[in-house]
């Protein structure tokens, strides 16, 4: 297996800026305190788990915005893919609403120190309310090796994420 990439925690500073509106600032510190690092379960799980940082409702049809707190450096040629985690996708129809979240090796490197969001959507059709506690797993990430055209000469610097790298 190779060894490719480190999860981190952002800045307290980060994490209290991307959760202004979402919790207070007493409930933004204790919060980032208990983040919890993204995780394998099993030896053979290919995706890390990310972890809910506070207590989520989201209820039909409704959209909801998780700052995780996280980052994540990794070496060039390798992105994370973020997805929901099956469980909930099955139950809940739980969905990212980008469809497959992608940070990119040179997200760690932005201002906002590449703090990982991700928001979700319950599109349930049968009525059902997510309810996630703090510490439960709602999105697994998959780091995947990619290739490049033989005559790309791309020179760009990113600063920034949610289509910062867009002309």
């Amino acid at each position: 297996m190779k060894r490719i990439a480190k999860f981190q925690k952002v800045s307290k500073e980060q994490f209290l800026e991307g959760t202004d509106g979402i919790l207070s600032a007493e409930e933004a510190e204790s919060v980032y305190e208990a983040i919890k690092l993204p995780q394998r379960a099993t030896k053979g799980s290919a995706g890390y788990d990310f972890f809910a940082p506070y207590p989520i409702t989201i209820a039909p049809g409704e959209t909801v915005k998780i700052p995780t707190g996280i980052r994540v450096w990794m070496e060039e040629e390798w992105v994370l893919k973020c997805y929901p985690r099956s469980g909930l996708g099955f139950k809940y129809r739980l969905q990212l609403n980008n469809t497959v979240g992608i940070i990119d090796s040179d997200y760690y490197y932005s201002d906002n120190e590449g703090h990982i969001f991700a928001k979700l959507t319950n599109d349930t059709n049968e009525g059902k309310t997510v309810e996630l506690k703090a510490g439960e797993g709602f999105m697994q990430g998959i780091f995947v090796e990619y290739g490049i055209t033989l005559d790309d000469d791309a020179k760009g610097i990113r600063n920034g994420g949610f289509g910062s790298t867009t002309n």
